[in-house]
């Protein structure tokens, strides 16, 4: 399959890059930069660093490479992420979007989108990320009404936004596991002196140096506590994860999937 990356010289845009570069079962057909980078017109191997030449170009203008692709593979910005799935539905290429901070009308038109187009969003492609969501599952069935659940999650300094999106995903799945909308139970950050509302769910962020990403989710019981944590040493694993979700798409028809999915989860 041919694959799109948006963004190959980012963070995450470098390592999928250089990580679909190494697969016997994908081929590159571009790039694409925001407009004015300076690595604009150099081979793409060497535009991410991945040690070779690629033979196919680092361009501005997605549109005219975009024929060439079956998938798109975008880890943006939110901005940009729009105009990619605009023309992803346009030419109804599939589309793995690993980019956070949407609004909900945003997220809705990559949930329309799958009508037309082979569609996969994931905030985190972390497989052991994606283990731990069902752990929690598991824990919150068993103890959520009884738990007092606060959520701390840490990146590095650059990170746009908070909570993150993995964290988000991690409180969906405890609200709904409790029969309650994350919206009406979370609260983020605590000042001042007051008691813990009983069913809430509590958020913290931190952003310091270069965090890849930590998550825990702490289940505060009388006596005793559980804590199910997660740590990225860098960010290979969300690369690989995402050129899996792109391969997931090869043959798939018009849908929204997920990386459950991908993962038989």
């Amino acid at each position: 399959m041919k694959v799109i990356v948006i963004g190959p010289r980012g963070k995450m845009g470098k390592l999928i890059t250089q990580t679909a570069a190494a697969r016997d079962d994908m081929e590159l057909a571009a790039g694409v930069a925001p407009k004015g980078r300076d690595y604009i017109g150099m081979d793409l191997g060497i535009a991410a660093l991945t040690g070779r030449e690629l033979g196919v170009p680092v361009v501005d203008d997605l549109e005219s490479v975009i024929e060439q692709c079956d998938v798109i593979i975008d880890f943006s910005t939110r901005e940009n992420a729009m105009s990619v799935l605009e023309l992803a539905v346009k030419y109804k290429k599939g589309l793995v979007c690993g980019t956070t901070g949407f609004s909900p009308e945003e997220f809705k038109r990559f949930q329309d989108a799958s009508a037309e187009i082979p569609m996969l969003y994931a905030a985190n492609t972390s497989k052991l990320v994606n283990v731990m969501n069902k752990l929690l599952e598991i824990a919150v069935s068993v103890i959520g009404e009884e738990a007092d659940i606060e959520i701390l999650e840490m990146h590095d300094q650059w990170k746009k936004d908070a909570p993150s999106g993995t964290s988000k995903e991690m409180g969906e799945i405890l609200a709904h596991a409790l029969g309650r909308e994350l919206s009406d139970i979370a609260v983020y950050g605590r000042e001042g002196t007051a008691p813990r509302e009983k069913g809430t769910i509590g958020y913290h962020s931190l952003r310091a140096g270069n965090i890849p990403s930590s998550h825990t989710v702490y289940f505060g019981c009388m006596g005793e506590r559980l804590e199910i944590t997660h740590h990225s040493y860098n960010w290979e694993c969300f690369a690989k994860g995402a050129c899996d979700c792109a391969a997931y798409l090869a043959d798939k028809e018009p849908g929204f999937y997920t990386i459950q999915d991908v993962l038989g989860l």
